[in-house]
């Protein structure tokens, strides 16, 4: 029995049409999955809400029970008060901040210009027992802060470093350079080398090379690097209440949390102290943010 070819393979386009029960299920786990997301985007971003809404209430509001969500007075005095003191000059608070600016910044930059070139340096030289030289630098960051430093106080105080600045710009720098060599050598190992080896053939040196042609390529990283430095630096508390004791040197988080005891708690200060301080690493990252994408996928596909 002949079967012809029309018969056999049919020209008309096949449609694929799932079955109507597997399409519901598919916009009834859709519809879940967007409401879960919800609930917990509601549940994490809550406490940040309370926090900026108690920072513009009155402070009768603050304290009403039960809470008041929406139907309270507003007001802009907390912010005024971390600013400006009781007598009209600088508030301890604001010092403070700026206090946090100088060290976090400095620290920063410094860790970024001493780990870029040794994240480089590792990544094109055959250095002996890399691995291990390695492995010590990512050590010093095993342990938390609060386990070293009794013995850091302790050679602060023999070097005169206690209650100052540069002691606590040197402490931060320390503790961000091992994570800055460890995340800077992922991103220059994805740059080929032989950039830097056709323009030797050009006649530049091999740091001329790396300023000219590599650095630029890895400015996504060092944003990336920089924005998980600055946080570090920015939210410390073990170093700065431990190595500092004066209002003239003490940065915001022990300031802030100084502000809580006693018998009573002015929470719309601690709140508008809490915004003001989450708002410049925001900020930073906001502008960074196009280097921070390109800096956190980088290496994500590999050659």
């Amino acid at each position: 029995m002949g079967v012809s070819v029309n018969e056999a393979v049919s020209t008309d386009p096949v449609r694929d049409h799932p079955p109507p029960a597997r399409r519901r299920g598919g916009r009834g786990r859709s519809a879940l999955e967007v409401a879960l997301l919800t609930v917990l985007a509601i549940v994490m971003l809550f406490p940040v809400l309370w926090m900026i809404e108690t920072s513009i209430k009155e402070n009768r509001d603050v304290y009403a029970i039960p809470a008041k969500f929406f139907n309270f007075q507003f007001t802009m005095d907390h912010f005024k008060d971390v600013f400006v003191g009781a007598g009209g000059g600088r508030s301890a608070l604001s010092v403070s901040f700026l206090n946090s600016v100088v060290v976090a910044g400095v620290s920063t930059v410094l860790a970024t210009v001493l780990g870029v070139p040794a994240a480089w340096a590792y990544s094109r030289f055959a250095v002996k027992a890399k691995k291990d030289q390695l492995f010590f630098i990512l050590s010093t960051r095993f342990m938390p802060p609060v386990v070293v430093v009794i013995p850091i106080f302790l050679m602060y105080r023999q070097v005169g470093l206690i209650d100052t600045e540069l002691g606590l710009i040197l402490i931060y720098a320390a503790f961000n350079l091992p994570f800055t060599i460890w995340m800077m050598k992922g991103f220059v190992d994805e740059v080929p080398a032989e950039y830097e080896d056709a323009a030797m053939l050009d006649g530049y040196t091999r740091l001329q090379a790396f300023r000219r042609f590599t650095l630029p390529l890895l400015v996504p990283g060092i944003a990336a690097t920089a924005v998980f430095a600055l946080i570090f630096s920015w939210n410390e508390f073990v170093f700065a209440i431990f190595l500092t004791s004066s209002d003239d040197v003490r940065t915001a988080p022990p300031a802030i949390a100084g502000l809580i005891g006693g018998t009573t708690v002015d929470w719309g200060l601690v709140a508008a102290s809490s915004v003001v301080f989450a708002l410049p690493v925001l900020v930073f990252a906001y502008l960074v943010r196009k280097h921070l994408v390109a800096g956190v996928t980088l290496g994500a596909v590999r050659r």
